[in-house]
């Protein structure tokens, strides 16, 4: 099984200089494999990617919001399909599979539903339940300001910083760090994650059997 991100930058059109999104989001998606094979920017604003651990999908568009919120009165729609690839191409937006499906569908939907995060795994019940959770998580992750935004990217790119090692990366105190990942609700996107992560693993589990 694979996992596959398709989205897009919510209010591109009305940023003032494209490098200021689109180099952040290369960056971003660059470090989970090469492009074109593995993702790929299209259309001027959305975007394809493979993450081939279903079971950080979530991780990864938490890391992709929180890197394009650090631009101000910008966002990201990130709809994620699990499944199966049947047909590699050396372009993912060329490559095939349920995954695939799953999440062009997941975004359709999720754009006539005005929602910013969505997946779609093929269990209907599991859906409902991760879903749900991402609900909730979005009430969350929607109030991050720029600042929030950034050491939320820092805090989920390097899980092993310190907060007195973000705190000098920023060349701000330990305390600053510490309040921004509370009103952040860092801890409770972490909860989320992980939450996540045993469900989709349940999901592999069962789909193996």
């Amino acid at each position: 099984m694979t996992g596959i991100l398709t989205g897009d930058i919510i209010g591109s059109r009305k940023a003032v200089m494209t490098e200021n999104w689109i180099i952040p989001l290369q960056l971003i998606l660059n470090s989970f494999g090469t492009s074109p094979e593995q993702w790929e920017i299209y259309r001027g604003d959305s975007f394809q990617l493979e993450i081939n651990d279903p079971q950080a999908t979530l991780e990864a568009a938490i890391l992709i919001k929180s890197a394009v919120r650090k631009i101000k009165k910008m966002d990201v729609r990130i709809a994620i399909g699990i499944g199966e690839k049947t047909f590699h191409s050396d372009t993912i937006t060329s490559s095939n599979g349920s995954a695939f499906v799953r999440s062009i569908d997941c975004y359709e939907q999720m754009k006539a539903q005005k929602r910013s995060l969505s997946v779609k795994t093929g269990d209907s019940s599991m859906d409902n339940e991760l879903n749900t959770l991402m609900r909730l998580g979005l009430a969350l992750m929607d109030k991050w300001t720029p600042s929030m935004a950034e050491l939320v990217s820092i805090c989920v790119r390097h899980p092993d910083f310190s907060q007195q090692a973000v705190a000098r990366l920023l060349h701000i105190s330990q305390a600053s760090v510490s309040n921004g990942l509370k009103r952040a609700h860092f801890a409770l996107i972490e909860e989320m994650n992980q939450l996540y992560r045993k469900k989709v693993g349940q999901l592999i589990m069962n789909y193996q059997v």
